[in-house]
């Protein structure tokens, strides 16, 4: 059974926008860095966006900073991912994922945790 759940993927014109949710089990969304990562056809997974659980300290990718803005609902243990001005390049299968670090976020993290994943599809 996935421990992080994505939803909010789809297809979107080119300038537009999305909303990236991921809810976790408590024992995660409360002690657990999570964040985003993506892999496009052909392409390695990449660090898109993390937020810490205690401070809400974050981090990004340079290709997103921006035009995302990751954030955490504690009543809902939710994750959120808004993505602004979408561009194809933005096309890939974004990935929840959760890191053990449980201090400041100033750099990508090391999930040992991840979602199943939810396409997300730019046209131009």
């Amino acid at each position: 059974q996935a421990q992080l759940v994505e939803s909010g993927g789809g297809l979107v014109q080119a300038g537009g926008s999305l909303r990236l949710s991921c809810v976790a089990p408590r024992r995660i969304f409360t002690t657990y860095a999570m964040g985003w990562f993506r892999q496009s056809p052909g392409k390695e997974r990449e660090f898109v966006a993390a937020i810490s659980a205690s401070d809400f300290s974050t981090h990004y990718a340079d290709s997103v900073k921006g035009r995302f803005t990751i954030s955490r609902e504690y009543t809902e243990r939710t994750v959120y991912l808004q993505m602004d001005n979408l561009t194809p390049d933005d096309t890939a299968v974004y990935y929840c994922a959760a890191d053990p670090w449980s201090g400041v976020v100033i750099h990508e993290i090391h999930p040992d945790t991840w979602g199943q994943g939810t396409q997300v599809t730019v046209s131009s």
